[in-house]
């Protein structure tokens, strides 16, 4: 429209007045206006775009990270589970008296010591 407007104004065959041109003047101008307008409509809803994406981004890393630590903790437990539940024949701490309760106690020692670290790392709890 712009290009459109400015070429008519520019013609020299006599199809416009003299007294038009001041008005497709003013129309070119009107347009460069709407442009102007239209570009930082566009700017504004691109930079929204990008606030409302690092939002997002940033409420998931924190999901990510609470899920992450929480693996953290279970994986040990997890594998030291998995060992015990093989059933193997020759394991000497199965015939122990205390092993059942010394597993507990390394379990409940790694997750505290676990928990712990992360707390002290500033991953946990209040910064």
């Amino acid at each position: 429209m712009r290009e459109v407007v400015d070429q008519l104004y520019r013609e020299e065959d006599g199809r416009m007045s003299n007294a038009t041109k001041p008005y497709l003047r003013d129309v070119y101008e009107h347009t460069i206006q709407i442009v102007e307008v239209i570009e930082s409509y566009r700017e504004m809803a691109s930079s929204l775009t990008d606030l409302y994406m690092s939002a997002v981004s940033n409420r998931m890393n924190e999901i990510m990270k609470v899920l992450t630590i929480m693996a953290s903790v279970f994986i040990p437990l997890t594998f030291l589970v998995g060992v015990y539940g093989m059933n193997f024949q020759y394991m000497p701490e199965l015939t122990w008296r205390w092993a059942y309760p010394a597993i507990w106690g390394v379990f409940i020692l790694l997750t505290t010591a676990m928990v712990l670290y992360f707390w002290h790392k500033g991953w946990i709890g209040g910064n």
